[in-house]
């Protein structure tokens, strides 16, 4: 059987698990950073603000970067920014990047700035945690805390104990790694997976949420979809799966599919508003509009193009009215 045809990439997945499950995912990963935080207060996530650094420092974002402002144990008004990065894939730009980035946000709020990064590559060697230089006897540097998920790849059991909802996403994530040219045995662990939701404890919403995050990175060649379906209503139908219907696998299909076409859309969106703010000029809040209204993929990869390469914004534009089909 041919491999199994993936997403773009396992970024979307994981900012929506960050932006869901964000006590737990510093609970699991950093649990330090969790213990310094005093979550009775509310965390607010600031991701506007990291794209204008993001744009200031002409690097490229990441779907999957997330800036969150959080409060610290102590009272008063203290408050540190801690900004995470999922790294799918090997970048000798990482370290370099994480510095420019914490700098920058440090310049901008006067406030300790708290950089880490999981690594969900395929490289058990690659571990950077740190930038510098010195030269003449100044010296800098940035070290920040890493987590590399293929350290679990021994740990299946403890992750199958543990009721962190991390727990159940780095064990999809590794399986989607590990069973690329092997469609049964990820037929296999999607079931293990999705069943192993009711044993955890976990509430209907968690359940489901959690079930359509599996489901969006395990994606199944279409003829043992069918058989994991049919699996679903058997178990449904025993009553051992109550929550996960066929309505609701359904329901969890076209959300994954939609996810996917529009995590597509938005980092393409995204490229194209990014490439011409840092090489042209600041878009105005019409153009910038009319960018995020595009719907078309095609037409959005011809204008990612054209913002790395056009001479002048007036040239996008006339590159982008012929470009559109006419009415």
């Amino acid at each position: 059987m041919s491999n199994i045809p993936e997403p773009d990439s396992l970024d979307s997945p994981w900012k929506e698990a960050l932006e869901r499950y964000f006590e737990p995912f510093l609970a699991f990963f950093f649990p330090t950073a969790h213990a310094g935080i005093d979550w009775s207060r509310a965390y607010e996530f600031l991701d506007k603000e990291l794209q204008q650094v993001v744009r200031d420092a002409e690097a490229g974002l990441r779907l999957a970067d997330k800036l969150a402002k959080v409060w610290r144990h102590g009272g008063g008004e203290a408050w540190v920014l801690i900004h995470v990065e999922v790294q799918g894939q090997v970048d000798a730009d990482l370290p370099e990047r994480m510095y420019v980035y914490n700098y920058r946000l440090f310049d901008r709020y006067r406030r300790p700035v708290v950089s880490m990064a999981v690594l969900g590559d395929g490289r058990p060697g690659w571990r950077p945690d740190m930038f510098g230089y010195d030269l003449w006897g100044c010296e800098v540097r940035l070290r920040f805390p890493v987590v590399k998920l293929l350290d679990y790849r021994t740990a299946d059991d403890a992750l199958e104990q543990d009721p962190n909802p991390f727990s159940v996403l780095v064990l999809a994530h590794l399986k989607t790694q590990a069973t690329r040219r092997d469609p049964n045995s990820r037929l296999d662990w999607k079931l293990r997976l999705v069943r192993s939701l009711y044993e955890r404890g976990y509430s209907r919403e968690d359940i489901l949420e959690l079930f359509r995050l599996i489901d969006w990175m395990m994606i199944l060649p279409e003829e043992l979809d069918r058989g994991f379906e049919t699996a679903l209503r058997q178990y449904e139908e025993s009553g051992q799966m109550p929550y996960i219907t066929s309505i609701e696998r359904r329901a969890a299909e076209r959300g994954r599919a939609e996810g996917l076409e529009q995590g597509q859309l938005g980092a393409l969106r995204e490229a194209v508003i990014e490439a011409l703010e840092i090489r042209l000029s600041p878009l105005t809040d019409s153009l910038r509009a009319d960018i995020i209204a595009l719907e078309d993929v095609g037409l959005l990869k011809a204008l990612r193009k054209q913002a790395l390469t056009a001479e002048s914004l007036g040239a996008f534009l006339a590159f982008w009215r012929a470009a559109e089909p006419q009415a």
